[in-house]
């Protein structure tokens, strides 16, 4: 399976108060932790929804402002577009992603339970989101992911996410 890892970074880091994907942990940008943890499982890697340094740029469709099922509907037309099988998909405020999840997920159109950002999804999905984006009320991944019968994945151990000052302060690499 040919797989394109995409991080998702184009929110507005409201609760952070600052753009979070520049929060450095031991020196780094945050985003490059995410980075570095999908890169080593995915055949390809972009981010979504803004400019960075090393990485291909994807537009979250079909615009700006849909939160990151707008930004997983641009990778699933990107990787649609490339010939990418599936997309491996995370926030960029996940630093701390397992370095198998690709394993763990194991098969397309599954998604971590409690981090709905997180998940694995066929790229030929890029059409059937995209008519969903034009109808849908509610456009949160989980609504989305219900609507189609994803599978929601179970992890142990706990994949710390990054949303506030606090947060950061509080976690330790692994």
């Amino acid at each position: 399976m040919k797989l394109l890892g995409a991080i998702l970074a184009g929110g507005a880091s409201r609760r952070f108060g600052r753009d979070k994907a520049l929060a450095l942990i031991d020196g780094r940008p945050m985003l490059d932790h995410v980075a570095g943890r999908l890169n080593m499982q995915c055949d390809a890697l972009v981010v979504v929804g803004r400019d960075w340094p090393g990485l291909e740029r994807v537009s979250d469709l079909p615009a700006p402002g849909l939160g990151p099922l707008g930004g997983l509907a641009g990778a699933l037309a990107y990787a649609e577009r490339n010939g990418f099988d599936a997309v491996l998909t995370s926030g960029c405020d996940l630093p701390g992603l397992p370095v198998d999840l690709r394993d763990r997920l194991k098969t397309p159109n599954a998604l971590v339970r409690g981090q709905p950002t997180i998940g694995l999804w066929e790229s030929g999905l890029a059409t059937r989101l995209a008519g969903y984006l034009e109808n849908a009320t509610d456009l949160s991944v989980r609504a989305w992911a219900l609507s189609m019968d994803a599978r929601w994945i179970a992890i142990e151990e706990a994949i710390p996410n990054i949303n506030t000052p606090a947060d950061l302060a509080a976690f330790r690499p692994s």
